[in-house]
């Protein structure tokens, strides 16, 4: 099957009691046995539920994997992966990271003995120099949040069978739609469902994606007996949101493209990060990976400080100050402040996450109305 109709069908048969087309929200915590350990597949629904399952299956379908396993966040399933590892293993990540995913490692896990390389990974080659005996994970993403700095998912792949890692990659910016990691080489792709996936703002969900049925034990043992699983209604309503996935994507490209080069000229632009724009860094490697360049833009504001940031950031009307992003609706989002407050002022600079830098999650409305928001807030 093509994408959309994976979007639409996989994971999903009419109901055989009823034959309802939708599959039903199976709002139950337990179900009956007919004897003890007789039971239809299920069991206790933090471990196993049919509305969770179909969308778990729907899932790997868009990733192109053999197994899904939905979480009750991104960080659930981030969680998820980490319990993998043991004292004194090493991970080698990126300098440019959602601020969730930086606390986690630096905060949870690294009192755990794990320690954390975080590198410019513009080049892979860099992977060599800090992979050691005790190296068991790379953990990327791409475009990354907030710079969509783009690294080559292939190399990388090249390299972690080469040394023999497991390497996981956060596609939520992209999408599967854009993307699909797995093909490139990684071993388990993993989603921030809230983001595209869901699409409509109204669910906190996570995934994780993956080929390999050794693995996929592993992480379900660890998702079931620590239980950071979702219930049916969320399940639900992701499966409805994804039936639309390449709908919204094709829109959310449409306007980040016109959006980006509007601000690309913008006389109170100093810089901004689009990975459509040839100049970009790693622009051929988007290119050949990506199937369009999404619908994320990061600026810079030219000579404003934090107050002046902060007002801007404030005087849109169509675009909301919120966190998260990849909803229907555009947000804008100050990440120093908001989605990156927990990384350290000097590391989050390194990687050019500036006090006057803005990211826009542009939604699916109509052009000339999001660019008249723009130049208003930006007059």
């Amino acid at each position: 099957m093509k994408f959309a109709t994976k979007a639409i069908h996989a994971g999903q048969e009419p109901d055989p009691t009823t034959g309802a087309i939708m599959t039903p929200i199976y709002q139950t915590s337990t179900y009956w046995q007919k004897s003890p350990g007789d039971n239809k597949g299920y069991e206790y629904s933090r471990g196993t539920n049919p509305t969770r399952k179909a969308l778990e299956d729907c899932l790997a379908a868009l990733e192109n994997a053999k197994f899904g396993l939905a979480f009750s966040s991104g960080m659930g399933a981030t969680d998820a992966v980490m319990k993998l590892l043991a004292p004194g293993d090493e991970v080698i990540t990126g300098n440019d990271l959602y601020g969730g995913s930086y606390r986690i490692f630096t905060k949870i896990y690294a009192n755990y003995g794990i320690k954390f390389h975080f590198l410019d990974l513009s080049n892979p080659e860099i992977i060599r120099e800090y992979t050691n005996d005790k190296t068991k994970l790379i953990w990327i993403e791409t475009p990354t949040n907030p710079t969509m700095q783009i690294v080559d998912i292939e190399a990388i792949g090249k390299i972690s069978k080469e040394k023999n890692l497991l390497f996981v990659v956060d596609n939520t910016f992209a999408s599967p739609y854009l993307q699909n990691p797995i093909d490139l080489g990684a071993d388990v792709v993993m989603h921030s469902v809230t983001k595209y996936i869901g699409g409509h703002s109204d669910v906190v969900m996570g995934a994780l994606m993956l080929s390999d049925e050794e693995l996929y034990k592993r992480l379900w043992f660890i998702y079931n007996a620590c239980g950071a699983t979702p219930g049916p209604m969320d399940s639900f309503l992701v499966l409805r949101g994804i039936k639309t996935l390449h709908l919204r994507m094709k829109a959310h490209c449409e306007n980040g493209k016109q959006i980006a080069e509007f601000l690309k000229t913008h006389p109170k632009v100093e810089k901004i990060y689009w990975p459509g724009f040839t100049d970009h860094p790693n622009h051929k490697v988007a290119k050949k990976q990506m199937k369009d360049f999404g619908g994320m833009i990061s600026i810079v504001l030219k000579g404003a400080d934090l107050q002046e940031t902060f007002r801007i950031a404030s005087s849109f009307k169509i675009f909301s100050l919120a966190e998260s992003l990849g909803g229907v609706e555009s947000l804008i989002n100050h990440p120093v402040s908001m989605t990156h407050g927990s990384i350290p002022k000097a590391e989050r600079e390194k990687a050019g996450v500036v006090d006057n830098l803005l990211r826009l999650s542009v939604g699916v409305e109509d052009i000339e109305d999001l660019l008249e928001d723009l130049k208003q807030a930006l007059a």
